[in-house]
């Protein structure tokens, strides 16, 4: 079996990995080995620790999507982070591939997100409704490869399932994605939603923190290397509006 992660960045206070699409990030009624077991495992290893091994989980990707995943190795790493996310001063961008192109080279979409618990799928809609969370993100287009199309993504907001659906909103679902408009699912059961990159300034060392996730070892995904050719300098990737 594949790796089921990349470790890109380690501290005292926190571990950064490339989660391999397919790997679930919290225990499910599936019961499969989690990725915070695995970065577990691999702490209690690495530094040979006794006994339990703390670990906490700032955020969460989907189990199908690939991509960056930040952990905290103490309680204070943990605290300061999930505070960094809450104040939004976490940049997070995403690549996603999409049969169709989206409609505006870059823009914005804000929608309202509804999700149904028993069915595990969210309906989005473009007017504020009861118990419907705000969504907003930016995208921009990328570019085209064999008819598929590649449209980087910055989320402003984290709600589940955000990026799946508020691009299939606009008529451009991800491919693979079945649940939200695909026309059928990878032979893999993945998706092609990959976390890129996350830029932060460390709530400890109050440094800025950069990380870019290599993409999934797989052809497809290796046909859009040559579409990313933007430098990148610092925290100065937002996008401008």
């Amino acid at each position: 079996m594949r790796k089921p992660f990349d470790v890109i960045y380690e501290d005292n206070h926190l571990i950064i990995v490339n989660k391999r699409a397919g790997v679930i990030v919290h225990a499910d009624k599936t019961g499969d080995k989690t990725l915070e077991d695995y970065v577990k495992e691999y702490i209690k290893e690495k530094y040979n620790k006794p006994g339990d091994v703390f670990l906490g989980t700032v955020h969460r990707l989907d189990r199908p999507v690939s991509g960056l995943i930040v952990f905290a190795r103490t309680s204070k790493g943990l605290e300061r982070m999930n505070e960094l996310f809450r104040k939004r001063d976490v940049q997070k961008t995403y690549w996603a591939i999409s049969k169709r192109k989206p409609p505006e080279k870059k823009a914005k979409l804000t929608h309202w997100l509804v999700k149904d618990h028993a069915k595990n799928v969210v309906t989005a809609y473009d007017h504020e409704v009861e118990g419907g969370q705000k969504a907003e993100l930016y995208y921009r287009y990328v570019g085209t490869v064999n008819k598929f199309h590649l449209i980087e993504v910055e989320p402003i907001t984290g709600r589940p399932h955000q990026i799946r659906v508020q691009l299939a909103s606009m008529g451009c679902s991800i491919r693979g994605d079945i649940k939200y408009g695909a026309d059928k699912p990878n032979r893999d059961g993945s998706i092609n939603l990959h976390s890129r990159r996350i830029y932060f300034v460390h709530p400890v060392k109050k440094e800025p923190v950069l990380c870019r996730a290599a993409l999934p070892e797989e052809p497809f995904w290796e046909e859009f290397l040559a579409l990313d050719n933007e430098e990148i300098k610092d925290d100065t990737m937002k996008f401008l509006y």
